[in-house]
């Protein structure tokens, strides 16, 4: 059962579960609350996007259209002909009664209504354009399964009406009670004007086709799932882009998912720009996403809810490519976001990637271009992949609500983000590359930090009241390369019981942006080059080659050379530079201290 899948997560405790987040807030434009907003309250695993979707509701499949036995029914103005059995022409409203196949073409002003209980019928689109004043332009009302063909070259239009009752059951230009699928290698223009665009009270699956939509709601909405495998998709709608929302008990958990495999989809949307109340899956294709007017429109007030990605449950992202630009969190999950292979470029007026209980790098590539803050969780594992953030506020931030972590706010300029107070929070790195670029803390937990592996780059604060890391709890490295440079106020570095040794330095006085800064060891040995990109005033390094208790020296005005990872340069050389500061590995930064953040 779907539900079991949620109720045991390795890496989770039991309290950590009963502390998951409150989920954010509903599009205004929809008529209800979006219910990927609702907290989850049980634990989510962390799993691949095969694991999830073998989980979820099955998808149907096409049917087999053989246009050759079509029932041809023409279109001509109020009214239509047709001499098939299972057709019925009543003024401007075409019904049909009968499974099978129907090829549709013409102009009609009025309806064409699907009223065949428990049966598939396919209808091809070849040159139809059907417009609706009083109700949608096709409506499936009883059909086990509706599919939509798009007749090679064709050019098809679906308008409906302006408004509708609030208890209509029927509420867009293109509804189907039953499945639906739109495929073929036509166009379709979808107009929405009354509510929504497409509409599916079951499971929504396109497989090909150009499909353009623009909405007053929500543009393409299936209620158990939307499925997108190929075609050109571009849909513009005033509430949500993308939608699947049906997941409101206990029977419906394996429903109200998205899936995107294939394709090339772009979403402008004043709502999220895709929200499933379960999952959201992508594994392969092109999504392009604007939300609640981009990032530069800032993080919208009250119950708005403009993110970019959002999941009531778990995001996975596999493959493709994605690109959000999102008023509110570019990417959001209640539950677990798990990045592993997609390539994706996120900017934010909130969080570049937000999940309420874990966020999971495993590979691919994600670059968060503008944040406030750019990646939080209560637990970051990252494994893999090159992941590049830039934040003004905090870069990494392990912490959930304030009642659990103890943050006391700060941001740029302000106090320390974590305060004393120690949650149940981890920020674990293990592999890949993680460059921060942050005007709040770099690197904070207000938990636990652990770095056993991989290339970690700070670029931390100029001000003050924030430090390139923030570690309330234990912080330790037993591994990789880690180098933080930022200002000396609220300077931290790991404990003296990390297994790799480390050194902190703070300098006379502030380094100015573009500096080379290098270290050695005391026979004079380059271990490191990094070139500042913004004024310091300390800098924390650790490699293997560091060993506690052993002298150091950090110089300036050297050269650089070679590839940079953030600053970091592959080699380099002194040259005539000058020696800024000789620390001894293991000893407290000045005016900071270890790794329980204290100051």
């Amino acid at each position: 059962m779907r539900l079991g899948r949620r109720l045991h997560a390795a890496i989770f405790s039991a309290a950590l579960a009963a502390a998951a987040l409150a989920g954010c807030s509903s599009s205004s434009s929809s008529s209800s609350a979006d219910s990927a907003d609702s907290a989850t309250s049980t634990t989510v695993a962390v799993q691949s996007a095969k694991d999830v979707l073998a989980a979820d509701k099955t998808v149907h499949s096409a049917a087999a259209t053989d246009s050759s036995t079509a029932v041809a029914i023409t279109l001509s103005g109020s009214s239509a002909t047709s001499s098939g059995a299972g057709v019925q022409v009543d003024g401007s409203t075409v019904t049909i009664s009968a499974a099978g196949t129907y090829r549709i073409s013409g102009t009609l002003t009025g309806q064409i209504v699907v009223d065949a209980k428990d049966a598939t019928v396919v209808l091809i689109l070849d040159g139809a354009h059907i417009t609706s004043s009083t109700t949608a332009a096709i409506a499936a009302t009883a059909a086990d399964q509706l599919d939509v063909v798009l007749a090679d070259g064709s050019t098809n239009t679906l308008t409906d009406a302006t408004s509708y009752a609030e208890d209509a059951d029927v509420n867009a230009a293109l509804f189907s009670a039953g499945d639906l699928t739109v495929t073929g290698g036509g166009a379709l223009t979808v107009n929405g004007r009354g509510n929504d665009a497409i509409t599916s009270k079951d499971g929504l699956l396109i497989t090909a086709g150009t499909i353009t939509v623009v909405a007053k709601d929500d543009g393409i909405r299936g209620k158990d799932y939307l499925v997108i495998s190929g075609g050109t998709v571009t849909v513009a709608a005033g509430g949500d882009g993308l939608k699947a929302d049906n997941a409101d008990n206990a029977d419906d958990a394996d429903e109200g998912f998205i899936a995107i495999s294939g394709g090339t989809v772009t979403v402008t949307s004043g709502g999220d720009g895709a929200d499933a109340a379960s999952d959201l899956v992508l594994t392969g294709g092109t999504v392009q996403v604007t939300a609640g007017g981009g990032s530069a429109a800032g993080k919208p007030a009250g119950d708005t809810s403009a993110k970019g990605l959002k999941s009531g449950v778990i995001t996975v992202l596999e493959g493709g490519t994605a690109t959000v630009d999102a008023a509110d969190d570019a990417l959001h999950s209640n539950g677990v976001v798990r990045l592993s292979g997609a390539t994706v470029t996120a900017a934010s007026g909130d969080d570049g990637v937000h999940a309420d209980q874990t966020l999971q790098i495993d590979s691919g590539k994600l670059t968060v271009t503008k944040s406030d803050e750019g990646i939080e969780s209560a637990n970051i594992l990252v494994k893999g992949g090159i992941t590049a953030i830039t934040s003004s506020d905090d870069g990494l931030n392990a912490s959930g609500d304030s009642a659990d972590s103890g943050d006391q706010g700060g941001g740029p300029g302000g106090g320390p983000g974590g305060g004393e107070e120690v949650g149940d929070f981890t920020a674990v790195i293990s592999g890949g590359t993680l460059i921060i670029n942050a005007e709040g803390d770099g690197l904070d937990s207000n938990g636990t930090a652990t770095i056993t592996g991989g290339t970690v780059v700070v670029n931390g604060p100029t001000q003050g009241g924030n430090g390139a890391l923030d570690v309330n709890g234990t912080f330790t490295i037993s591994g990789g390369v880690l180098v933080a440079a930022g200002s000396s106020g609220m300077a931290v570095a790991p404990g003296t019981d990390s297994a790799q040794g480390w050194l902190s330095a703070t300098l006379g006085s502030t380094v100015a942006a573009g500096t080379t800064l290098q270290v050695t060891d005391s026979s004079g040995k380059l271990l490191a080059t990094f070139v500042t990109s913004k004024d310091m005033q300390n800098i924390v390094y650790s490699s293997a080659q560091i060993t506690s208790g052993s002298t150091y020296s950090v110089y300036s005005g050297g050269t650089a050379s070679g590839s940079s990872t953030g600053g970091l340069a592959a080699s380099g050389s002194l040259g005539k530079a000058t020696k800024l500061a000789t620390v001894t590995a293991g000893d407290a930064p000045a005016g900071g201290g270890f790794g329980r953040g204290g100051r």
